[in-house]
C-alpha cells in the first residue's frame, strides 16, 4: 500500500504548497487535501510536478460544513450551489488529474426528513459520478462519526453500502476513515468486511485523539490484515493532528514503509 499524507492537516507549520515539497522529503509516496480551491489550480500543478508526487484525492465544495453547518450535497435548496461546487472541482481535476474526489453528505437539520435529504443526496452523487468518469476520477463518499461532527447524514459502514446500493454508479465508490469507525466504538475489520469490494479510499488517524499512530489505541495490523483480506491494496491517506511538529509525528511511517503497511 502506498502512503500519502493530507496537507491540510499535516505540515501545517507551513504554507499550504509548500507542505507538497515537505511531504515528499518526509517520505510519502502522494499527498491529498481536503479543499484545494483557495490556490489557483496552475500553483498546485507546478506544485506537484516540482516535487514529482501525485495528487491522490480532494473534497468538491462542501459549503458551510466545517464551519458547523448543512453542507451542499443533501440539501435540496442548495442544488445549485452543489452544482457550481461540481463544475469548479471539476476544472480543478481535469488540470491536476487526482485519483479520486470525496463529496461530503453534509448535516441532517430540521425540518428537512432524512428521507428527502438521503434522496438528494443520492442524486447528487449520480451526477457527480457521471461527470468525473468522463476524466476518469473515482467519485468516493465517507461516513464521519456524529460525536466529532454531530447530524452527519452517513455515520456507518452500513449507511455506505445502503447509499452505494441506492446511487447504483460502477463510478461511486466508498472512502473508509479508520478514525471515524474507531471514534464511535465500532470494529474495524467488521466494518471493512462490510464495505468489502466497495472501498475506494481508506485514511487513518489514531484513536482516541485523532493523533500519530501510537498516540493512541486503534489496532491498525488488524486493519490492515482486514484491508488485504478484502483485497484492498491502494492508497492509505494520513490524516492526523500531529502531536507536535508533523516531522516529530512521523515515527511509524519508517516503520510502516518497512513493513508494507
Amino acid at each position: 500500500m502506498r502512503i500519502a499524507a493530507n496537507l491540510s492537516l499535516l505540515f501545517s507549520e507551513l504554507p499550504l504548497l509548500h507542505r507538497v515539497q515537505a511531504a515528499v522529503a518526509a517520505g510519502f509516496s502522494g499527498v491529498e487535501v481536503q479543499f484545494p480551491y483557495e490556490q489557483p489550480a496552475m500553483l498546485w500543478h507546478e506544485a506537484l510536478q516540482r516535487a514529482g508526487v501525485p495528487l491522490v484525492l480532494f473534497n468538491l465544495p462542501a459549503g458551510d460544513l466545517l464551519q458547523g453547518g448543512r453542507g451542499l450535497a443533501a440539501q435540496p435548496d442548495c442544488r445549485e450551489a452543489f452544482a457550481e461546487g461540481l463544475q469548479l472541482a471539476l476544472r480543478y481535476a481535469a488540470l491536476l488529474r487526482p485519483r479520486a474526489v470525496n463529496v461530503l453528505a453534509g448535516r441532517l437539520v430540521a425540518p428537512l426528513t432524512r428521507e428527502v435529504a438521503w434522496q438528494t443526496l443520492v442524486d447528487n452523487l449520480r451526477q457527480t459520478a457521471d461527470a468525473f468518469a468522463v476524466l476518469g476520477i473515482k467519485v468516493l463518499v465517507e461516513a464521519i462519526n456524529p460525536l466529532d461532527m454531530p447530524g452527519f447524514l452517513i455515520k456507518t459502514p452500513e449507511d455506505l453500502l445502503r447509499l452505494l446500493d441506492d446511487v447504483a454508479h460502477s463510478n461511486c465508490l466508498a472512502q473508509l476513515d479508520l478514525y471515524h469507525m474507531a471514534r464511535q466504538g465500532l470494529d474495524i475489520p467488521q466494518a471493512i468486511e462490510c464495505l468489502a469490494g466497495r472501498i475506494g479510499h481508506v485514511q487513518f488517524a489514531d484513536c482516541p485523539g485523532r493523533g500519530q499512530p501510537g498516540t493512541g489505541s486503534l489496532d491498525f495490523s488488524r486493519a490492515f490484515a482486514a484491508l488485504h483480506k478484502v483485497g484492498y491494496e491502494d492508497w492509505l491517506a494520513a490524516e492526523y493532528h500531529p502531536q507536535g511538529e508533523t516531522r516529530e509525528s512521523l515515527a511509524w511511517l519508517a516503520q510502516w514503509r518497512v513493513s508494507g503497511g
